[in-house]
């Protein structure tokens, strides 16, 4: 059976809560809300909603699967490999498996993202 997850404002949206990493993740400000996923028995892809607060980052990491991601609100800037670019509202990004990847708040507002992934948390 299909979900709906209706929106409240202010990027957020009912029955969705929102998510704070441990610190061990070194990561600055971040925040999560699964909008799709295991909760809703989607099989094959994950969609997640990130915040970063002004000043902040998330990890710098990389993994064996991609990433699609669109930008929300804000701006910062994404590190793809040793390359970085800078990215704001509407931008989309296709990150493939592998690629050292980092995104960070430039702004002084939120800076918020969806992100896609296959089913794999």
């Amino acid at each position: 059976m299909g979900v709906i997850h209706r929106y409240k404002g202010d990027f957020d949206w009912e029955g969705v809560a929102q998510e704070s990493y441990p610190p061990e993740r070194n990561m600055k400000g971040v925040t999560v809300r699964r909008l799709i996923g295991p909760a809703e028995a989607a099989p094959n892809y994950s969609l997640r909603y990130f915040e970063v607060e002004a000043g902040g980052w998330s990890c710098l990491e990389q993994h064996a699967h991609d990433h699609g991601v669109m930008v929300m609100r804000g701006q910062g800037s994404v590190q793809l490999g040793d390359e970085h670019f800078k990215i704001a509202f509407g931008d989309v990004i296709y990150i493939p498996g592998d690629q050292l990847h980092q995104l960070r708040n430039t702004g002084d507002e939120p800076f918020g993202f969806l992100c896609v992934i296959p089913a794999l948390e």
